[in-house]
């Protein structure tokens, strides 16, 4: 089996009702949700141990929530692909190769500047769930709405820190 690939399916069994084209296609699609939720627990816990300057204490407080937030889905994410006869993998290998997008690039910073980075991650996260929803309407009910609870919660995380964003005009902050 090849570690590159998450569809190849070990377990000789999906779940029952869901044909294996759709178990493939439903795979291969969480598997892109499990990289980007793993590497925005690490970008989240990154930013929570460099972040400086005004309302410090606030944004490194609110963060540890979100981070054991975040890896909960992954474990739920990663636990669905299983029972669908997948192989979740997150292998620091594995994330690097898979990832479409660039590196968060701040390390130590004010809070303003990790907040607005921190805000276009949540942008990509959030957008690329949605996509995910749209396919999984289709191929798996019980996927799409674990998705849908999922993106709840992220987009609950985003208007955290558009809070801290927003000035006393009602406009973010950028």
């Amino acid at each position: 089996m090849s570690n590159t690939d998450p569809t190849k399916k070990t377990a000789e069994f999906t779940a029952p009702g869901l044909k294996d084209k759709a178990a493939h296609e439903t795979i291969k699609l969480l598997d892109d949700r499990l990289v980007a939720l793993i590497d925005l627990q690490l970008t989240l816990k990154h930013i929570h141990w460099n972040v400086v300057g005004p309302n410090f204490i606030g944004v490194h407080e609110m963060l540890d929530p979100q981070v054991d937030s975040v890896r909960e889905m992954t474990d739920t994410i990663a636990e669905r692909i299983a029972t669908l006869g997948g192989v979740p993998n997150g292998t620091p290998k594995y994330l690097v190769d898979r990832r479409r997008w660039e590196d968060y690039s701040l390390g130590r910073g004010l809070v303003k500047d990790h907040l607005v980075a921190l805000d276009k991650v949540y942008d990509g996260v959030n957008s690329d769930h949605r996509a995910a929803l749209e396919k999984l309407a289709d191929l798996d009910p019980v996927s799409e709405d674990m998705l849908t609870g999922q993106l709840a919660e992220l987009e609950q995380y985003q208007w955290f820190v558009r809070a801290h964003l927003e000035s006393a005009t009602g406009e973010l902050n950028t």
